[in-house]
């Protein structure tokens, strides 16, 4: 308690020796004193309240209640950070203080209140505001106004608030004429005009500023400067803007001052903007100074190229003034020159007299037009050739003669033709396109085209087109040619966001245009702006085909990435389809008879997705003949194809014709046959034993005369057939191959696996039955049929005998005698060529064939051999080929 007397007796005393005391009388009775009304914000605040002896609100009481509020807020003892109070008695009455450390408020009323009667009665107060001093003022500027009448505008930065009521003044001196002028400004205002009064254009003036509030004042720096040097010009005018004769490239410009500042005769800055018609650019051209009545000639021009012009003004190191109204003049013309570039296009066939040519050029950096209203003149030869084409567009169709190999191209003015551009007809021949062409956007106007150079020699460079797709129009094609070290290209001629173009890569060869590869992209996509419409195709008990219309190209906004159906029925189970994006139909199955089914399709793009409209489906209820016949075909269907299914099972022959069995060319039974084998179980002619099943796809028999042999006195081994041991052409006719006659053929696989070829030296008439035969094995590569285990041994009657020379009798296939050696009976030699197949077929004795064999073949694919012994060979009816 000591320590807070002690501190407020320290602020009493400080308030003393700053001589700074207010009192505020709220009542009679009682005085409210304070150190300051205005301090620093956060400094402490001591107050005081004398309330006398005659109050009415203290009188009977030992000591009165005294309480402190700031805007209401009490400030007691147990709070010492918001302020203390303390009370004790003085003469004539009772005296109460308080304390506040840091007055944080930018204002605050202080209020002394007296408790009586359980009821708190204000009885003295004090407002109190909290602040800073003024900042220096910075950034002092001035700006002379030369329209009538003439000011000097000078502003100043505020700097940050001081929460208090802060004046300006603003302070003059001409130094020329020791003149000092201070203009007093309105609370918080940072800027004055100075009138034309109060300064000379052509001298010097010092300026600054004051700023002062109840905390304290601040200075500015000081400013000198000639009102003239920052002067703001109005904008000038441009007079006249035009050619003098006999003076190409050059324009002469007339300008002058604002009408009010007219009067100004000395010499300024002007700043010339010269822009062609067709250019973006807008950079100024600066000139040195001039007067303003002396007009300025403008040279090394563009001939016959249009600009337009516009000109401010300054002078020394003032501002510049706003841009003048924009002039237009046109240079003299004079003939075009410069190459230009081109792409030609040759379509057509080789056997075509005449060929389609597109031609496309555009100007280049070294071309110049020199005039208005140019136009292009195509022809075969120099001018004057002829002439294939003259356009003001920059392409040209035309058809062009086989065996022409350039064309020229030329630029023709007023003035008068360009020399021609000569350009090569290269035709498009089978060379290498670039590979991985890809197009990235690059900004919303702007594609990145990049493609794989082509490592070769004969390169000579490329050509990147593109169109937009929505035009068919050949005009709207653009094109740049790319040299050859280069793989891409930033392209921004048309390119629009949210529409389709298409690029294409043409790689140049020294001898031809290669072929192109082509790509559509967009700078930019976005959600389509429609979606398709979706339409009932075909409706059915189980399902609904839908199909929609493709959306327009300008309104796609981007490619087209997926359809998706979206699809729920009337317990709300949703189901989705994707579909084709090029089919643009969709089935949706599962669906449920004479049921209702809602439906909307979602078009998804690189830059977004949209929904359509919903529509309702339904689908047709069950015809009841369909019923029916589902029901019949369910009750008889499954008992048949169980009868089928057990019926082929059993049957042996029906399982083969099912189920071929092919056997092991190599574990044939056959090479097991011995000689002793063969002379047993021999059937009699007359036997009529079930025979077994032997497949053949093919069978030979040549019948060769008698008198053939004699001629060759015996010589068998002289004869082709026996010099020859190749067997595998078992296909074809032995009469007629033409390998068989070859010594050193030796058959088309040589690592084949042996059948069987049966040789016998008698028609089978004449045959005993004791005689041995020989079989031979077979190089043919078909495969056998697999037999049955129990089929696999051989009949023991055979054995495998090698064929004697002296037993075989071969002959070349003669026409003549060969029914007669037959009818006569004689000896002839028979060949039977046997390849199995997978086709069974059954012969009996009934279809036994013994009549003449002559010189034919026999097709036997669909029969087999009875008996070998006896020659019984039974065949379907007889294939001559």
């Amino acid at each position: 308690m000591a320590s807070a007397w002690i501190a407020m007796l320290a602020m009493l005393l400080l308030a003393f020796v700053n001589g700074t005391k207010h009192e505020v009388e709220w009542s009679p009775c009682a005085e409210v004193h304070s150190t300051s009304t205005v301090v620093v914000l956060g400094s402490p605040v001591t107050a005081s309240c004398l309330i006398r002896d005659d109050c009415p609100l203290v009188k009977g009481q030992a000591a009165p209640n005294v309480v402190w509020k700031l805007d209401q807020r009490s400030l007691t003892e147990d709070n010492e950070s918001e302020g203390s109070t303390a009370a004790s008695a003085s003469e004539g009455g009772w005296n109460s203080t308080v304390f506040i450390p840091s007055f944080t408020k930018t204002r605050g009323v202080l209020t002394c209140s007296v408790l009586h009667a359980s009821q708190c009665q204000i009885v003295g107060g004090v407002d109190i505001r909290a602040g800073s001093p003024p900042d220096v003022p910075q950034g002092l500027r001035c700006l002379t106004n030369l329209t009538k009448p003439e000011t000097l505008l000078c502003q100043w930065d505020q700097g940050p608030d001081t929460h208090l009521p802060t004046n300006y003044s603003l302070h003059t001196e001409i130094r020329d004429l020791s003149e000092n002028n201070t203009y007093m400004l309105p609370p918080d205002i940072h800027h004055f005009k100075i009138p034309r009064a109060g300064f000379v254009l052509f001298s010097n003036i010092e300026i600054y500023v004051k700023a002062v509030n109840a905390l304290g004042q601040a200075t500015s720096k000081h400013l000198l400067l000639e009102p003239m040097s920052s002067a703001k010009f109005d904008p000038p005018k441009v007079l006249k803007f035009q050619a003098e004769p006999n003076r190409f490239g050059c324009l002469k410009l007339s300008w002058s001052l604002s009408e009010q500042q007219k009067w100004v005769v000395t010499k300024v800055n002007l700043e010339v903007q010269l822009k062609t018609a067709n250019s973006r650019s807008e950079e100024p051209v600066p000139v040195p100074r001039v007067v303003r009545q002396k007009p300025l000639d403008l040279c090394n021009l563009l001939h016959g190229t249009e600009y337009s012009v516009k000109i401010r003004v300054s002078y020394k190191q003032s501002q510049w003034s706003e841009w003048s109204n924009n002039k237009t003049g046109v240079t003299l013309e004079r003939a075009p020159n410069g190459q230009l570039d081109s792409w030609l296009k040759v379509s057509g066939e080789k056997r075509q007299k005449l060929l389609s040519v597109d031609l496309f050029w555009k100007v280049s950096k070294q071309f110049r037009p020199n005039g208005k209203n140019l136009s292009y003149i195509v022809s075969v030869r120099k001018p004057p050739g002829e002439k294939l084409c003259i356009t003001r567009e920059r392409h040209c169709a035309f058809r062009l003669p086989q065996g022409v190999w350039k064309v020229f191209l030329s630029a023709r003015n007023a003035a008068g033709t360009s020399q021609p551009t000569e350009i090569p007809v290269f035709k498009q021949r089978a060379l290498p396109a670039v590979s991985d062409i890809d197009v990235i956007p690059y900004g919303e106007r702007s594609l990145l085209v990049q493609w794989t150079r082509i490592d070769s020699s004969s390169i000579t460079g490329y050509v990147v087109e593109w169109r937009p797709l929505w035009e068919m129009n050949a005009s709207f094609i653009l094109f740049d040619n790319i040299d050859r070290n280069q793989s891409n290209i930033i392209i921004s001629e048309i390119i629009e966001p949210y529409k389709p173009y298409e690029i294409s890569v043409y790689p140049r060869y020294k001898d031809g245009i290669g072929f192109s590869q082509s790509i559509s992209a967009y700078s930019r996509q976005k959600a389509p702006s429609i979606a398709p419409n979706l339409r009932v195709w075909e409706t059915g008990p189980f399902g609904i085909e839908l199909t929609w219309e493709e959306i327009p190209l300008l309104q796609r906004n981007g490619i087209v990435q997926s359809y998706r159906i979206f699809y729920w029925n009337e317990q709300g189970n949703i189901k989705v389809v994707d579909a084709a994006v090029e089919k643009r139909s969709v089935i949706l199955d599962g669906l449920k008879p004479s049921s209702n089914y809602k439906a909307f399709i979602m078009v998804s793009t690189g830059g977004g997705s949209l929904n359509g409209s919903e529509v309702t489906l339904k689908t047709e209820s069950l015809d009841p003949l369909a019923i029916i016949l589902i029901v019949i075909s369910s009750g008889v269907g499954l008992p048949l194809f169980i009868i089928i299914s057990v019926l082929v099972c059993c049957s042996k022959r029906l399982k083969i014709c099912f189920w071929p069995k092919i056997p092991d060319p190599a574990n044939s039974s056959i090479k097991k046959w011995t000689a002793s084998d063969s002379v047993q179980d021999i059937p009699l002619a007359n036997d009529t034993q079930e025979p077994s099943l032997i497949y053949l796809s093919h069978l030979s028999l040549l019948d060769p005369p008698q008198k053939s042999l004699e001629k060759r006195g015996g010589g068998i081994s002289d004869d082709p057939w026996f010099r020859s041991s190749d067997t595998s052409d078992l296909g074809e006719s032995i009469c007629g191959s033409p390998h068989i006659f070859n010594p050193g053929y030796t058959g088309l696989f040589e690592d084949s696996v042996p059948y069987a070829t049966v040789v016998f030296d008698s028609p089978y008439s004449s045959q005993p039955p004791s005689q041995s035969h020989a079989y031979l094995r077979s190089e043919s590569t078909q495969p056998l049929l697999e037999e049955e285990p129990e089929e696999l041994s051989s009949p023991k009657e055979y054995q495998n005998i090698p064929v004697h020379r002296e037993q075989v009798f071969f002959r070349e296939c003669l026409d003549d005698g060969l029914d007669d050696g037959l009818d006569n009976g004689k000896n002839h030699g028979l060949v039977v060529d046997m390849s199995f197949n997978r086709i069974p077929v059954e012969c009996t004795q009934k279809q036994r064939n013994v009549g003449k064999l002559g010189r034919a073949e026999y097709q036997v694919g669909h029969c087999f051999l009875n008996k070998l012994q006896g020659f019984d060979v039974t065949q379907p009816e007889p294939h001559r080929e």
